[in-house]
């Protein structure tokens, strides 16, 4: 019981703390409502796959809440059943650019010598790389045939400059004086780097996490619509596509079809900048001094 009072308060506080930044809160909240509608909302709301001739390129309607697309579908059917692809690949494309990223400049700061300059060398080969080019360059090689494939290849290419920073943070905080006390008791590696170094890098990290998040919806939306990797029947980015190449920019009355993809993509991507706010101030004791 106590157990169960102790995560009540801690989460109360850290809900308290979260609030203080409109800003941030705002974003937090419209994140989880996008997120929870993409992977919630298409149990509720049933795909709308067959072709209606009578009705393309409809405005909004209390049939129709954003229009049809040039088959006549429902576009805000769409909408819902778009993001699940989307974001689980933008998620997983972060975790695994952060935990390379993490891992080769913590390793890189703490080794020093031969091991920091090849692996500051790596960094820069990828840096010299311009991105999205490679990522065309790869997609064409790869058969990108699960969304998995897709997030490993975003992140294979975009670490290099987040390595930099980690490495940055890392050689600065290993030279305070807690993490020195704790190498002069004799404590492993492991113990400075997992128990020392980064619960003081948490605030960076997420943040880094969400950042990589929004490249990632840029990248993979942009593959889509090139037409470079294979179409899903319900993304946002094949939305684009398919609006772009039957002639729906030509058109007044496609608008919403056009449009109703791009506005969900800028404002998950507004949002998620936003909540960082919030996380900072959560994970960044230095924002809560006067608390």
């Amino acid at each position: 019981m106590n157990t169960l009072a102790l995560l009540g308060s801690s989460l109360r506080q850290s809900l308290r703390i979260m609030t203080r930044n409109k800003v941030g809160f705002a974003g937090l909240c419209l994140t989880l409502f996008i997120i929870l509608g993409a992977y919630v909302a298409p149990s509720f709301v049933p795909a709308d796959l067959e072709a209606h001739v009578e009705e393309i390129y409809e405005g909004p309607s209390a049939k129709h809440l954003l229009g049809t697309d040039y088959q006549g579908r429902d576009t805000f059917t769409q909408i819902v059943h778009g993001g699940r692809d989307v974001i689980y690949v933008a998620a997983l494309a972060a975790l695994l650019t952060l935990a390379i990223a993490v891992t080769l400049g913590s390793l890189a700061a703490v080794l020093g010598g031969w091991a920091d300059n090849l692996i500051n060398a790596a960094g820069e080969l990828v840096l010299t790389i311009p991105h999205f080019p490679l990522l065309l360059v790869l997609a064409g090689f790869i058969r990108l045939t699960s969304p998995s494939a897709l997030a490993l290849i975003i992140a294979s290419i975009g670490w290099g400059s987040l390595m930099r920073t980690i490495r940055a943070q890392v050689l600065s905080l290993k030279e305070r004086d807690y993490v020195q006390a704790a190498r002069a008791l004799g404590l492993p590696t492991s113990h400075l780097l997992f128990r020392e170094i980064m619960p003081n890098m948490m605030s960076f990290i997420l943040v880094q996490f969400v950042m990589s998040m929004t490249g990632a919806i840029y990248n993979q939306t942009g593959l889509i619509f090139l037409g470079i990797i294979p179409m899903v029947t319900n993304n946002w980015g094949v939305m684009i596509n398919l609006a772009w190449g039957q002639g729906a920019i030509f058109s007044k009355t496609s608008t919403w079809y056009l449009m109703s993809p791009i506005a969900i993509i800028v404002l998950l991507q507004f949002s998620l900048i936003s909540m960082t706010r919030s996380l900072d101030e959560l994970f960044n004791p230095r924002l809560r001094v006067g608390e």
